[in-house]
């Protein structure tokens, strides 16, 4: 069941590997590089993916397990999309990290999904 707020949140989760699903949540990563642009100006839920980037932990110095993987971990707007070069950069704005990660009723995707069934 989504979690419930003031705020709509759509039933859509981008999938972003640890350990940048955590820098999304704590407001340090306010940009997300993709290589297809998109129309979505609202709030989506955040997934962690199960495949970390261990680049980036070594560059941290956080391990693995510091983390949830294979969650939905928060949610976050995404208010524009900008091309640049090659790439695509989503602009996030206001993360709200849930009071507890949560598990998708569907089958999460590499890039967007729906997390949970719709009636």
């Amino acid at each position: 069941m989504p979690a419930k707020s003031n705020t709509h949140i759509r039933n859509l989760a981008l999938s972003v590997r640890q350990p940048f699903a955590e820098q999304i949540m704590i407001g340090e990563k306010k940009i997300e590089y993709r290589s297809k642009p998109t129309n979505i100006r609202e709030r989506i839920y955040v997934y962690a993916s199960k495949t970390p980037n261990k680049e980036a932990f070594r560059k941290i110095k956080k391990e693995l397990s510091d983390f949830p993987v294979g969650v939905l971990v928060g949610t976050v707007e995404i208010v524009d999309c900008k091309e640049k070069s090659d790439e695509y950069h989503l602009l996030l704005a206001n993360p709200q990290r849930l009071k507890k990660p949560m598990k998708a009723d569907n089958r999460p995707q590499p890039v967007w999904f729906k997390p949970f069934k719709e009636k």
